[in-house]
């Protein structure tokens, strides 16, 4: 257990050190929770990251990667359980009427919305959580090169997608 400690010597061992710590990351993980668990409370889900976070403080490893990466890692995690969960609720929700279309013209959230998980995942973080490509590949678990594939995929897919519409 000492060595997990010798591993994160920035990382204070007491909550105010912690809460020093992530607090150059809240940011970042409040735009991650947005994009990736829309409909769910953003800052409920930066909560559980950093409740999470401060449990798992002693396994995060700097030779790994960046605090913020580790940190977005953990709030994405979140943010995919607060949609499990909200879309366990939504089943069970009964909708008297369905709510009519009120715009019937195709839009960038709509078609992002379109794409297909890992795409979208990508997107969000990329350019609206204005993540860079070392973090998105963190927050998506895969090599950097491959971000930048599924960023390029998905822009074609929405250029073609955006162009029928408009």
């Amino acid at each position: 257990m000492s060595e997990a400690v010798d591993l994160v010597p920035d990382m204070p061992d007491h909550e105010q050190g912690f809460a020093a710590w992530v607090s150059p990351h809240m940011p970042a993980m409040a735009r991650v929770a947005s994009r990736l668990a829309a409909g769910a409370d953003r800052d409920d889900i930066v909560q559980e990251a950093l409740a999470r976070a401060s449990v798992k403080r002693r396994q995060f490893d700097p030779a790994q990667g960046a605090p913020s990466a580790w940190l977005l890692a953990i709030t994405a995690d979140q943010a995919r359980k607060a949609t499990r969960r909200s879309r366990r609720v939504a089943e069970f929700v009964e909708r008297a009427e369905p709510t009519p279309d009120r715009d019937n013209s195709i839009d960038v959230e709509r078609a992002v919305a379109r794409l297909p998980r890992r795409q979208r995942i990508a997107v969000d973080c990329f350019y609206f959580a204005d993540l860079s490509i070392a973090e998105t590949a963190a927050v998506m678990g895969c090599s950097e090169g491959t971000v930048k594939s599924t960023l390029s995929d998905a822009r074609a897919r929405l250029r073609s997608e955006l162009e029928v519409a408009g």
